[in-house]
């Protein structure tokens, strides 16, 4: 065991000294861990994905508990465990939460941004920036309450999956590389495919539809903020059914969305 808090990690009892190390992150989720613990997950910016304990964070008188609450920005010390990392120090950088917790449309969407990072970044300390980023820029946009929480939610999903390597293809046959547009979509193939490709079963959505997922992938908000209701519902649902479908199973928390 070592002693916490200090500038570095003393061995006690002979045992093996633990590394120190700081990183800043988003908390991703929570678990509670006896009495008074939390085990916290935090994608870090350069450490990638990272389960810590942080010791007596339930009792009331925490000093770090509140700053370890999911949607928090926070800059972190930790010490290396052999099974889970140990929280020493924990500052709040920004805590997206306060404002994102009083709209439930954007709790919602913000929930689902959540877990499709912890879904996606399957190993741990692997590192990942652009997934990182992407977090807080959902997160700070959601907090900042000047877009459509749902749009904002199938922007980040669509980036998610290409830096996951499953980027859809939205012009192009995904099978072939014919040059679109086409008008089928087929999610086992990864998105818009030629009369060539086309599986059976395959879907015809709106052109329009496959225009505001383009918007949405590149980050033309004018394009995407013009778009229709029964746009933003058909894309909802390819975007839904193309994660799903690379995920072998659905996020417990997309279908608590909030679309209106």
């Amino acid at each position: 065991m070592t002693i916490a808090g200090e500038a570095g990690a003393r061995p006690v009892n002979g045992s093996t000294p633990q590394a120190l190390y700081r990183d800043e992150g988003v908390v991703l989720r929570t678990q509670k861990l006896g009495e008074a613990d939390r085990i916290v997950t935090v994608l870090t910016r350069r450490t990638g994905k990272v389960r810590a304990v942080a010791k007596g964070v339930r009792r009331t008188k925490s000093k770090f508990g509140a700053r370890l609450e999911p949607f928090s920005h926070v800059d972190l010390q930790l010490y290396t465990g052999r099974n889970l990392d140990i929280v020493s120090q924990a500052e709040s950088i920004r805590p997206y939460g306060t404002e994102i917790v009083s709209d439930y449309r954007a709790y919602t969407a913000g929930t689902a941004v959540l877990e499709t990072a912890d879904r996606l970044t399957v190993e741990e300390k692997e590192p990942s920036l652009r997934m990182f980023l992407l977090v807080i820029g959902a997160l700070r946009t959601l907090a900042e309450g000047q877009k459509s929480p749902s749009l904002v939610l199938d922007a980040f999903l669509l980036r998610a999956m290409s830096v996951a390597g499953w980027e859809p293809a939205l012009g192009d046959c995904a099978r072939c590389g014919e040059a679109g547009p086409h008008r089928h979509f087929s999610v086992p193939a990864g998105g818009t495919v030629c009369p060539s490709c086309r599986p059976t079963g395959s879907a015809m959505p709106s052109p329009v539809t496959i225009e505001l997922l383009e918007a949405l992938l590149s980050g033309d908000w004018v394009q995407a903020e013009n778009s229709l209701s029964i746009n933003r519902k058909e894309g909802s649902g390819l975007v839904a059914a193309l994660l799903q479908w690379h995920l072998e199973r659905g996020l417990r928390s997309l279908p608590l969305v909030d679309r209106t």
